[in-house]
């Protein structure tokens, strides 16, 4: 593909990017409702039965310059990402079935579009999964790897990603968690530094979780790390440590996809016109398995921590304590084996404008869990992929726009604001590409 020249020569830029060439490996640890329509997505992209709609890198555009310039391109045509032909596909999976028996079984795409995708999809068979069901207990599995210790199992996923590599002849490789939401864990002395981390896993410390392992193995190998649930995951100083020393892009936590989605292009608007807010009830019928494993209490006090932060750190109820101080907000999410995938949302939110006077806004999102988060995989594995030949490593703040619960530097809030995320991003894709970021300031155009 050509890509559009950048305004500033390739010696101004902050860093040489590596070409984007050959085969880009997207690994999932999890091959259920969101991984499935995902891969089936590109796959049908690729064959042209279907547009990459929701997907930034393939077609939303990035302005360049000033508004009188009128440079307009596509990000995929300005930045060098890897090519969509280029990408296969691999996973692992307590559950054994193929590709195309879990797209079936989690009744996302219709026959229609599965049909003629049906060979490459059965030939994508999962790896034995990294499992234990005391992390995830309405689930159970028999394609799971058996080890003395954590360590032991950790090192496996290293060698299948070896595996995995060498049997497809990959250039690079990314890694997107799309499996289940895990037990609460708090961080502990166990994730504080590497060889704490390491030392617990010698000794099956219950502070790992399964989705650490997997972390750990991508980190150890070079892959960039992309956590799409609420768990700890990478989200620990000792991973965080272990990316940084090995040059290794990580981002996360929990995919932002319906509810909370709304709630960070909602509450940024009653802040701008600085609007108070009292309450914020959201509830949420769903019946794929991640309303399953939601059903458990422990799961879902992970998920509830990540939703739960959001608007806080968007109102600032500490710096406008007469408009946000003390507002309630309640999360509900019920599992309900109907609703399938097609998640149902609503949001009760009770606001309170001039003079204190009372107002409501109610909201009833219908949506599909697995079409929203389709495209954010894709995304997040191709600038991830960037992020790593432009010689990025550690915490990808710049990719907080796909997170619910969003990654940040020790020390730093993280930032929930859609619109100040989507700048942060697109800002990003321009100082790595050698343009001028963009203020919006506008006053250049008025000066004589």
């Amino acid at each position: 593909m050509k890509h559009v020249q950048g305004k500033k020569s390739a010696a101004s830029r902050p860093s040489t990017i590596k070409p984007a060439t050959g085969r880009l490996g997207v690994l999932t640890p999890g091959l259920g409702a969101v991984a499935t329509t995902f891969i089936a997505g590109v796959e049908a992209i690729r064959h042209g039965h279907a547009k990459p709609i929701g997907s930034l890198t393939q077609m939303a555009t990035i302005r360049l310059g000033k508004r009188t310039e009128n440079r307009s391109p596509l990000i995929k045509e300005f930045v060098p990402l890897a090519e969509l032909d280029d990408l296969v596909f691999g996973a692992w999976d307590p559950i054994p079935d193929d590709a195309l028996t879990a797209a079936k079984k989690a009744g996302v795409l219709e026959e229609k579009d599965l049909e003629p995708i049906a060979k490459f999809l059965r030939d994508i068979k999962p790896m034995p999964a990294v499992f234990d069901n005391r992390y995830v207990t309405r689930l159970h599995g028999e394609n799971v790897k058996k080890g003395k210790t954590k360590r032991d199992l950790a090192e496996q996923l290293r060698q299948d990603i070896r595996d995995f590599k060498k049997k497809n002849s990959l250039d690079r490789m990314v890694a997107v968690w799309c499996a289940s939401t895990e037990t609460f864990i708090k961080p502990g002395p166990q994730h504080a530094t590497v060889e704490q981390f390491e030392k617990a896993m010698e000794r099956n410390d219950d502070a790992i979780a399964p989705s650490m392992l997997y972390a750990w193995a991508c980190i150890m190998e070079g892959v960039p790390y992309c956590n799409g649930a609420p768990n700890l995951a990478v989200d620990t100083a000792a991973l965080i440590q272990l990316a940084n020393e090995r040059g290794v892009p990580i981002s996360g936590k929990d995919f932002k996809t319906g509810q909370t989605w709304m709630k960070t292009v909602i509450a940024p608007g009653l802040k701008a016109r600085m609007l108070g807010l009292a309450g914020w009830y959201s509830t949420n019928i769903l019946g794929n398995r991640d309303g399953e494993v939601l059903d458990d209490p422990a799961s879902f006090k992970t998920k509830e921590e990540s939703k739960l932060s959001v608007l806080h750190t968007i109102l600032q109820p500490e710096i406008y304590p007469e408009l946000y101080k003390g507002f309630s907000h309640v999360v509900r999410i019920n599992y309900y084996p109907p609703r399938g995938d097609n998640k149902e949302g609503w949001d009760n939110i009770d606001i309170f404008g001039w003079m204190g006077y009372p107002m409501q806004i109610k909201v009833n999102f219908l949506c599909r869990d697995s079409i929203l988060a389709a495209p954010i995989v894709l995304d997040l594995a191709l600038f991830s992929d960037f992020a790593q030949r432009a010689g990025m490593k550690g915490i990808q703040e710049w990719l907080s726009f796909y997170y619910k619960s969003p990654m940040a530097a020790p020390g730093l809030q993280p930032e929930h604001d859609l619109f100040i995320q989507q700048t942060k991003l697109k800002n990003t894709l321009r100082h790595l590409m050698g343009e001028d970021v963009i203020t919006h300031l506008g006053l250049e155009y008025y000066q004589s």
